[in-house]
């Protein structure tokens, strides 16, 4: 991996680790429906506004039913189950646990395509899975109310990442990358329209619309562009190498713009999923032919970013 490829990949991983910022400042005034659906529309407009300038607007009516199910999976639910999340749970907490979504991706894997765990696999999730109760033994004293819901709603969303991943290798393997990128931002925009007419809306302030234009635009539609940028030089698994920065980047904006509590168990439960993710998803054999990464034609992500599933990103 070049300079230049190793510079893409950090910018990735601030833009999707600052999406869990975004996100918590402009959910302060704005319903999380509200918010998940001015993501996806913004992101279509500016994503469809360069294939215009580029002249290569793909078709959407040939797989538009897919494009309208992974919309809603990948981008829709998960959209608005962290922005729903971080109304109660801070933006490190939710940037950590969204590092999970290789666990589910494995999971989803073994499940629908037969694909058996390997012991390495299993060790890994073991690990993560220790760093997300360890997570949540850290909010033990508010697990009855709604931060026990917010955390819930974190790991819901992760797993939707790994659904979302998994129908995109199954289904749209042959389809380009970008128009998968395109056409599943309109379908959450079309899903996400009617549950966000019947929210409460209040006319956001001049900080919140900022933070809404820097989701939309930088950590969704300009992120999808690095990304796939990132698969066209180096291959999707050394991409995916993105998963172990951003919660990095998650926490460390956290700490900075919004003065989020850097505390130990954060720390500890942080660490045992980032280190749980790369023991169930590196590789062993050196000279081994990659491996097929659920979505890889198509999605991450990014709330924030991506797992062993390419996926819309946070």
């Amino acid at each position: 991996m070049g300079p230049s490829d190793i510079a893409r990949l950090f910018v990735l991983a601030g833009l999707w680790g600052g999406s869990f910022v975004f996100i918590r400042v402009a959910v302060a005034e704005l319903a999380p429906l509200w918010l998940a659906f001015f993501r996806v529309a913004l992101a279509f407009l500016a994503l469809f506004a360069v294939a215009a300038m580029q002249r290569n607007v793909p078709s959407f009516r040939a797989h538009w039913r897919d494009y309208l199910v992974i919309g809603a999976i990948n981008s829709a639910l998960p959209f608005a189950l962290f922005a729903f999340a971080e109304q109660h749970v801070n933006a490190s907490t939710a940037a950590i646990l969204n590092a999970t979504s290789p666990f589910f991706a494995a999971l989803v894997a073994a499940t629908w395509l037969g694909e058996p765990l390997n012991p390495r696999q299993i060790a890994g999730m073991s690990l993560g899975f220790g760093g997300v109760v360890w997570l949540v033994g850290w909010h033990s004293g508010a697990l009855g109310g709604m931060d026990a819901v917010a955390l819930l709603a974190c790991l819901i969303a992760a797993l939707c990442y790994a659904i979302g991943g998994v129908y995109t290798k199954v289904r749209m393997s042959a389809v380009p990358s970008t128009a998968i990128a395109l056409y599943s931002q309109l379908g959450a925009a079309i899903v996400l329209a009617p549950p966000a007419a019947v929210a409460p809306w209040s006319a956001p302030s001049a900080l919140v619309l900022v933070n809404v234009l820097a989701l939309a635009l930088a950590s969704t539609a300009y992120a999808y562009r690095l990304y796939f940028r990132l698969i066209a030089n180096v291959g999707p698994t050394r991409a995916l190498t993105v998963t172990f920065l951003i919660p990095l980047f998650g926490v460390l904006w956290g700490v900075v713009f919004l003065h989020e509590p850097l505390e130990t168990p954060m720390i500890f439960g942080g660490l045992l999923i980032v280190a749980g993710t790369w023991v169930a998803t590196r590789r062993t054999n050196v000279g081994a032919k990659a491996p097929r990464v659920p979505g890889a034609s198509g999605q991450t992500s990014s709330a924030a970013g991506p797992s062993t599933c390419v996926r819309n990103s946070r």
